[in-house]
């Protein structure tokens, strides 16, 4: 996709993709959740970005530490950026793996723009597509080195949604769902990724279309 009609839908207002579906309603969404949280309980995996975000809400003008982000509530934006490109097109298993490998390869991140592309490869590789990851992750930090002098993407904080997914949707490599998944997790915003099985799901299941997008659903 052309970068000039990507940076295009990023910047659209967000709306909902089905104005003519009054249904399901906001309220009906939530008795829901509710009521599965009821039967299964709160995913354990998941808690972790629970507390982060109640903290978050507690303290939301604090920035988080630029370092240490062995603990997922010291995990920088551009730390939460690069391991949701590693988890593209494999398991959570894999891509963790990957991840920990990249940063015991390379402390930082400035190790990593000044390595070989085939050393970070290799770092990588567990988690599979590694060239073409390992290419993103180099565009991504010299993008950041040229536009903004340093390897920090703590400035996506402060922003709204719609600006995060503005500033993200430059990067080559970089579709709705990654953004999504970085707002959601490591934002700590009010967004929800959606990939082509959910939004396949979305048009059978829930709602009669004509005409429908992964793009009108995702922004």
């Amino acid at each position: 996709m052309p970068k000039i009609r990507k940076r295009k839908q990023a910047q659209e207002k967000t709306s909902s993709p089905f104005p003519d579906h009054p249904r399901p309603t906001p309220e009906e969404c939530r008795a829901v959740r509710d009521a599965l949280l009821e039967l299964h309980g709160f995913p354990q995996e998941f808690v972790e970005y629970r507390n982060l975000r109640a903290n978050v809400a507690a303290s939301e003008n604090s920035l988080l530490p630029e370092n240490d982000s062995g603990n997922p509530s010291k995990e920088t934006v551009l730390d939460g950026l690069v391991s949701t490109i590693l988890s593209q097109n494999t398991t959570e298993v894999n891509s963790r793996r990957a991840f920990a490998s990249l940063k015991s390869a390379f402390p930082t991140w400035e190790d990593v723009l000044a390595a070989g592309s085939r050393h970070l490869e290799d770092a990588i590789r567990c988690g599979g597509l590694a060239p073409t990851k390992a290419s993103c992750i180099k565009n991504i930090l010299n993008c950041l080195l040229q536009k903004r002098g340093k390897l920090c993407l703590e400035h996506l904080r402060h922003l709204s949604v719609d600006e995060v997914k503005a500033e993200l949707a430059q990067f080559k490599g970089i579709g709705p769902k990654t953004v999504a998944c970085v707002l959601m997790f490591h934002l700590q915003k009010d967004d929800f990724p959606v990939d082509t099985h959910g939004s396949s799901l979305t048009a059978c299941y829930l709602y009669t279309l004509k005409a429908f997008s992964y793009h009108s659903i995702s922004f």
